[in-house]
């Protein structure tokens, strides 16, 4: 799984070079970004819709092999009950703090938002350049998977992406700069991701115990088969330094 997601993230910084490239030699591209051009005619921004639009969907029907348990854990499929569960204390403990450091993020992801949005009004910004930001928000979020992640080390303080609280608030993170742009192209992104985002919280509330190692077997360490860490795994010691 870690070399799939190393290849996605390859994946990305093509893609950015090339939106990158298209904004400086065929900026009329970026025209899908007003009113009523989306089904002007086709793009090679079109294509970068699907393919964002494609992601969100396997997000709601993954398919085997294609999701780290990160994303999956929310799904009846991959949640095993502990054979010695914690306590409803702990759990109900592990549960608060998680949340409020959850809180915490989306707070200071809607200041970043806020900025863009102002930068934006002031004219710094324009559509282009919010699409050139959301696509390097792209790169971002897989760089923060295979490489370092700032929300694990200074908000969440979860062991990995395992665990991750908001592994499935990528997308809607990642479009945050298109909410300024008045169109079908941008719209259709951030209200599709709202709903990734959205489902994903309905299943932390209503469906606890998947998201939790204490109740689920499959998040330890010991039982990963993952490893987006970058460990590799022992048998009878669970994930362990090379």
């Amino acid at each position: 799984m870690r070399k799939k997601y190393q290849g996605r993230l390859w994946f990305r910084v093509l893609v950015l070079l090339a939106v990158t490239v298209i904004y400086v030699v065929r900026p009329e591209q970026f025209a899908v970004l007003e009113p009523g051009h989306f089904f002007a005619g086709p793009s090679a921004l079109h294509l970068l819709w699907i393919i964002w639009m494609g992601d969100m969907v396997l997000k709601l029907f993954p398919i085997p092999g294609t999701l780290a348990l990160g994303a999956a854990k929310q799904l009846p499929a991959y949640y095993v009950p502990a054979k010695k569960p914690a306590k409803p204390q702990v759990q109900n403990a592990y549960f608060r703090e998680n949340n409020r450091r959850a809180l915490v993020v989306f707070m200071v992801w809607s200041f970043v938002g806020l900025g863009l949005a102002g930068l934006w009004k002031l004219g710094i910004l324009g559509n282009e350049e919010l699409l050139l930001v959301t696509v390097f928000f792209y790169v971002s979020d897989l760089f923060c998977v295979v490489v370092w992640c700032p929300f694990r080390v200074w908000f969440l303080k979860n062991r990995c992406c395992t665990t991750c609280r908001i592994f499935n608030w990528d997308h809607l993170m990642m479009v945050t700069p298109l909410v300024c742009v008045n169109s079908f192209y941008s719209w259709s992104l951030v209200v599709a991701a709202s709903f990734v985002l959205l489902l994903w919280e309905y299943r932390v509330y209503r469906y606890p115990q998947r998201f939790f190692e204490g109740s689920n077997e499959a998040l330890k360490c010991k039982n990963c088969t993952d490893l987006l860490c970058g460990r590799r795994k022992t048998t009878g010691e669970g994930a362990k330094k090379p």
